[in-house]
């Protein structure tokens, strides 16, 4: 996801990401939600269930664990959160905020997309 950015750009993108904490059992986001943090876990571990019918029990589809990040997809599209995901042991993530991740990551992707078009024609 961060492949494409360019070492001031990564520099930017470290430099607004902010260490959230969380204990057992804190849910970290909600299904239907709507997405306002990416997360890269650095320490703990984090359960994900997702409701696929309504009023059924949530279903466990993984755990998150240190390198791993989520949250991704809500800040893509701009989609409310497909799943919910729980602090199932102090966690220690780092966040980074909408607003960051569309000015930095998003942009840089169209900037490569543009590079690659304009060298093709």
């Amino acid at each position: 996801m961060f492949s494409n950015l360019n070492p001031d750009e990564l520099e930017i993108v470290l430099g607004a990401m902010q260490k959230v904490s969380f204990q057992p059992g804190a849910t970290v986001i909600n299904q239907g939600d709507a997405g306002d943090n990416l997360y890269v876990v650095e320490t703990g571990k984090l359960k994900c269930t997702k409701v696929f019918e309504k009023g059924q029990e949530p279903t466990y589809l993984k755990d998150y664990v240190p390198g791993e990040a989520f949250g991704e997809l809500a800040l893509l599209y701009n989609a409310p959160r497909a799943a919910s995901i729980e602090a199932s042991e102090p966690s220690e993530l780092w966040a980074l905020d909408r607003r960051t991740f569309n000015h930095i990551v998003k942009d840089s992707a169209q900037q490569k997309r543009e590079k690659y078009e304009a060298f093709l024609s």
